[in-house]
C-alpha cells in the first residue's frame, strides 16, 4: 500500500482520545483512523514513570502492527512523559503538550496562562517548563483536576449538571481570580466539559484543547512530508480496546458520532 495511503493511529489509555479522532476527522475527512484505547489499564496518571512508558511502548508497538503513517499519544501523561524525556515525538508520532503549548503562547494576550491536566501531568512541570522555554515572561497557574475524567467518563458534562458545576467551580475559580485569558485543557477528556468551564471562567478566556492541536500539528507534518492521503471518498474509522468493547462502544458515544464503527477487543504485549 502506498504509504500516504496508510491510517492515522491514535492512542489513548482510555476514551479521551477521540476527541483528538473527531478533531482529525473533521479536518482530514479522506484519512482513514486507527484508535487503541488501553481501558483495561486506565487511568495511566497514577502510575510510575516506567510502567507509563511500558505501556506506552506496548500501544505504539500495536498500532505499528496494524499498520499506520503517523501517531497521536493523545493521553496527556503518556505526553508529559515524552515532553521530559524527549521519546517517541518524530516526524511520525506526537504527543499533546507541545502543540498545545505552542498554541496557548501564541494567542494568550496578558500572558498569564492556566493549565488543567491530570495529577502525573501537573506535577511533571512540563507545561511551565515548555511555556517558558517559548516565553519567559508567561505566567503559568497550574491545576490538577482528577475528578474530571470520570465525570466525563459517567456522561456528567452538560451545562447545569450540579455534580459537574460544582467540582470545576472548585478547580477552576482559583485560575478566574488569577486573571488567566487561556487555559490549557491539558487532558483529551476535558473538552466534553468545555461549556462548563466557559460558563465558570466567561468568555473572555480560550480554550486550547490539547487533542485538537494535535491533531492540526499530524496534518501540518504530514502535508510537509507529502503523506496526506490522495482519496476523494471519507475515511475510515476502526477502533480497538483492551476490555469490554460493548462498554467501549457505550462510552464512545459520549465523545464521537461513530458513524458505524464497531470496537475490536485486543490483548497488548503479546
Amino acid at each position: 500500500m502506498d504509504k500516504k495511503e496508510l491510517p492515522i493511529g491514535v492512542f489513548d489509555s482510555g476514551m479521551g482520545g477521540l476527541t483528538a479522532v473527531k478533531e482529525l476527522r473533521d479536518i482530514l475527512p479522506h484519512e482513514d483512523i486507527v484508535y487503541l484505547g488501553d481501558t483495561a489499564r486506565v487511568p495511566y496518571g497514577s502510575k510510575s514513570r516506567e510502567t507509563i512508558l511500558s505501556y506506552a511502548a506496548e500501544d505504539l508497538a500495536f498500532l505499528k502492527k496494524v499498520g499506520v503513517k503517523f501517531t497521536i499519544a493523545a493521553c496527556g501523561t503518556v505526553s508529559s512523559v515524552m515532553a521530559r524525556d524527549n521519546i517517541f515525538e518524530d516526524e511520525r508520532s506526537c504527543g499533546v503538550i507541545r502543540p498545545s503549548v505552542k498554541t496557548a503562547a501564541e494567542v494568550s494576550k496578558n500572558k498569564k496562562i492556566g493549565v488543567i491536566a491530570t495529577p502525573a501531568s501537573i506535577s511533571s512541570g512540563n507545561y511551565e517548563r515548555l511555556l517558558k522555554e517559548l516565553s519567559p515572561d508567561i505566567e503559568v497557574y497550574s491545576k490538577p483536576c482528577p475528578m474530571f475524567v470520570p465525570l466525563v467518563e459517567n456522561g456528567y458534562v452538560e451545562r447545569g449538571c450540579i455534580p459537574a458545576v460544582e467540582i470545576a467551580k472548585e478547580y477552576l475559580l482559583p485560575l478566574k481570580q488569577a486573571g488567566i485569558d487561556t487555559l490549557i485543557l491539558g487532558c483529551t477528556h476535558y473538552p466534553l466539559l468545555s461549556g462548563i468551564i466557559s460558563d465558570i471562567l466567561g468568555d473572555g478566556v480560550r480554550l486550547i484543547s490539547s487533542g485538537a492541536e494535535a491533531a492540526r500539528h499530524a496534518q501540518r507534518l504530514l502535508g510537509e512530508k507529502g503523506l496526506l492521503s490522495t482519496k476523494s471518498g471519507p475515511g475510515t474509522l476502526k477502533l480497538y480496546c483492551t476490555d469490554s468493547a460493548d462498554l467501549f462502544m457505550e462510552n464512545a458515544t459520549h465523545f464521537i458520532d461513530l458513524g458505524g464503527a464497531r470496537a475490536e477487543r485486543v490483548s497488548l504485549g503479546e
